[in-house]
């Protein structure tokens, strides 16, 4: 039986509206200059799509939405805590929800001492296992450079409510982030594939080598399959009961997210070797795109659990 994961006129819509808002306001140089802070009005440019509330009961659609949109975002590299926003999202309560999906607040998600956005947010949530806690800062975030260029803290967490059960938001989580990477990676190989066609060395093209062009073909395959599971486990999460998606739903998504990690860390590997030292630079062309998904990619705490999820569906 075959399944078509093509966009539908909606989806498709949600997608190129996010693609517009990143071709009018979400450049490379705005990417670059965002680098170490928090982008307040361009984080606020893309809550008003509606995107942070799709799958929520205040905004439409589900897990297929979020991945239609979230793939635009991933492609401009769009900076701010995309799949946290949207994990959290599903845990607060009206108000708080209200203040993340309209890109007021800015939520930090995670499980301390080191806090993903802390500096910047206004919101906390501590991730413990499957559960989630509503929390505050007991003293002052201490600021931590990282090699994304994200602004991290390190923060002590008193909770002050419980949000329950966390799978569905962290099964969300993992689409959202697959979906992510997936199109950041591509996008990686297609800069990289256009400078090996325009690269000469010993008078041809740079592409005409094996060397290079079959390991951006190797990265182009699995980055394929990447975003090709992400949207089946967003797929399998709407048509599976998205209030309480079971085992293999959330084990899809947890596969999307391992596979579109590695498939995207790969491919940041590759295309640094392609470009060569412009590849690593900060002023070059895609060291902006290749430190996003190392940073994204390199989350020890969700990759547990997704790999849990996988196992346990092979009785493992």
């Amino acid at each position: 039986m075959s399944l078509d994961l093509a966009f539908d006129d909606v989806q498709q819509a949600i997608h190129d509206a996010a693609s517009q808002l990143c071709r009018d306001q979400c450049s490379d140089a705005v990417v670059k200059a965002a680098s170490g802070s928090f982008a307040s009005g361009l984080w606020k440019a893309m809550a008003e799509l509606g995107i942070l509330a799709l799958a929520t009961p205040d905004g439409d659609g589900g897990a297929c939405e979020l991945v239609a949109a979230v793939e635009a975002l991933g492609r401009a590299v769009f900076p701010g805590p995309v799949a946290g926003s949207i994990c959290a999202a599903q845990l607060l309560p009206p108000r708080e929800r209200e203040a993340v999906t309209s890109g007021v607040a800015v939520v930090s998600l995670g499980r301390p001492p080191l806090m993903a956005w802390a500096p910047a947010a206004r919101l906390f949530i501590e991730i413990e296992g499957q559960f989630a806690h509503l929390a505050r800062p007991r003293g002052p975030i201490e600021p931590v450079e990282t090699l994304g260029g994200e602004p991290w803290g390190r923060v002590e967490l008193v909770r002050t409510a419980p949000l329950g059960d966390a799978r569905r938001a962290l099964a969300l989580y993992d689409i959202a982030l697959a979906a992510y990477l997936a199109a950041a990676g591509t996008r990686l190989v297609e800069d990289a594939a256009e400078h090996a066609r325009t690269r000469k060395q010993f008078g041809r093209a740079i592409g005409e080598f094996q060397a290079v062009a079959h390991p951006l073909a190797d990265a182009w395959v699995q980055l394929a399959g990447a975003a090709t599971l992400a949207r089946a486990a967003a797929f399998r999460f709407d048509h599976a009961g998205g209030e309480s998606p079971g085992q293999d739903a959330i084990a899809a998504a947890g596969a999307a997210r391992l596979s579109a990690a590695r498939a995207a860390a790969l491919a940041a590997q590759i295309c640094h070797q392609v470009f060569g030292a412009i590849g690593i630079t900060l002023e070059g062309p895609v060291f902006h795109v290749s430190r996003r998904i190392r940073q994204l990619a390199s989350d020890p705490d969700r990759d547990a659990p997704a790999r849990a999820a996988v196992l346990a569906t092979y009785g493992l």
